[in-house]
């Protein structure tokens, strides 16, 4: 069987970078297996899920690079998921509980205060027919839980230590006591479905061989490989990564708005510069940029990824994007710059790009080259300034023109150096830093140099 994961957001945000480190594990896994990723989204909550999230999430992948081959929605497949519910009430593994959301909390406090673990103790199985008529009498509704197979059989109420095992992909043997756990509610009172049942349902219906996740989900894979198994389905491999947080060590959330795909992408840093972080940082892996997905797939090694949490430094991504940029071709730039109204040919990329952070920041070079400039020249450089213009060498000029023209204006006015190279820069860019002018000189031309030296 061919190997094929998924990536399952919630369209309730914008994908921030947390978001986006499994969404590439998984899509780098499969494409290097020769596998397919699935993107489902996670829109069984009616009320928060938006199709515009939707659309800026397929819009920020595809930024990104990944491209699913295959799209689903849960808010289409309830039908499935009616049906497998249906089946666990059948096996009675799955059970009506009227409790509210204070008692249940009373019920774990006080389990807290007897040194007992907060687990339900079932008491849903416990209920007479006269109870629960009261209950719907009182205009309570259930919620539905899974019973887990942790306990003596035939006796849901003698919990019994049961271990689940599954060899995780990233952590090695892993094993969760089902016996520690509650019972997981897998269906609201308001009748709408937890992302347990329909993730689990859609996993089996799609053929999805690996799971690959945040750390968080460990507990849960316990949970899940018994609803798996309750439900007939085969089972998938898990993976579960360390998690991302921000250079302070806070958790990422798609509410702040922290570090999201949206905004480092209107930054104007490089695609494969933030997935190249997201997915090295954390990693034994040297943090470097990738040039491509398939180069980034190369690197990707499942045996280096640390057990620790992982900082993210958006500081980094600014640096991975020059080293990128700066290894661009005119080629590779050519429409992003006629997209910035840069009309600037081979030459000019070559003169500009080192001193580039992202590609539109050529923009500000070009406008030094074909726009107006407030010359700066200090009282005591406007002598300098005025015999460095009467030097300046008659056209066609090529790279050979700066030095040559610093060389005569050295000769005429004894200035070398600093004091000689630094006047000329500020007069002719007004700036005191910026590309190597031998390379501008010849796109700036001599009718504006002569301009910008009055």
């Amino acid at each position: 069987m061919s190997v094929t994961v998924r990536f399952a957001p919630s369209p309730t945000g914008h994908i921030h970078i947390g978001n986006v480190r499994p969404a590439l594990f998984n899509y780098l896994f499969a494409k290097k297996q020769g596998g397919n990723f699935v993107l489902r989204y996670d829109d069984t909550d009616v009320q928060r899920s938006k199709e515009e999230y939707a659309v800026g999430i397929a819009e920020d992948l595809k930024w990104l690079g990944i491209n699913p081959d295959r799209v689903e929605k849960q808010s289409e497949r309830f039908a499935l998921y009616d049906a497998a519910a249906t089946k666990l009430k059948d096996a009675g593994l799955l059970y009506a509980c009227y409790e509210t959301p204070e008692e249940l909390e009373r019920r774990r406090n006080r389990a807290r205060a007897l040194g007992r673990p907060p687990v339900y103790d079932r008491a849903g199985l416990k209920l007479t027919d006269e109870q629960i008529a009261e209950y719907e009498a009182e205009g309570r509704k259930p919620h539905w839980r899974f019973k887990l197979p942790n306990h003596v059989e035939g006796d849901p109420f003698s919990f019994n230590r049961t271990e689940v095992h599954w060899d995780d992909v990233i952590r090695g043997r892993q094993t969760v006591d089902l016996a520690s756990l509650s019972d997981p509610v897998l269906v609201r009172a308001d009748g709408t479905y937890l992302y347990t049942l329909p993730s689990i349902v859609d996993d089996a219906d799609m053929g999805i061989t690996h799971v690959i996740r945040g750390e968080d989900h460990i507990a849960n894979t316990g949970v899940q490989i018994a609803i798996f198994q309750a439900l007939g389905a085969q089972v998938p491999e898990f993976g579960h990564h360390n998690l991302l947080t921000t250079a302070s060590g806070e958790g990422l959330s798609k509410r702040s708005g922290a570090l999201s795909i949206r905004s480092l992408r209107e930054e104007g840093y490089e695609p494969m510069a933030v997935c190249s972080l997201a997915v090295l940082t954390g990693t034994s892996h040297a943090v470097e940029p990738a040039k491509s997905m398939e180069a980034l797939a190369e690197m990707l090694d499942f045996s280096g990824i640390s057990k620790s949490a992982a900082k993210f430094d958006p500081e980094d991504v600014g640096h991975l994007t020059a080293k990128l940029v700066h290894d661009m071709s005119f080629a590779d730039v050519a429409d992003r710059l006629k997209a910035e109204d840069v009309e600037g040919d081979e030459a000019f990329w070559s003169a500009v790009k080192e001193n580039c952070s992202t590609v539109s920041d050529a923009k500000q070079w070009w406008e030094l080259v074909v726009g107006s400039v407030t010359p700066e020249i200090a009282e005591e450089d406007k002598e300098f300034i005025a015999q460095a213009k009467d030097l300046l060498p008659q056209e066609p000029w090529s790279e050979e023109t700066w030095g040559e023209w610093t060389k005569a204006v050295k000769g005429e006015t004894g200035r070398k150096g600093k004091g000689l190279f630094m006047p000329l820069r500020k007069a002719i860019t007004g700036l005191a830093h910026g590309p190597d002018l031998k390379n501008m000189l010849p796109l700036i031309g001599r009718e504006k140099t002569l301009d910008r030296l009055s």
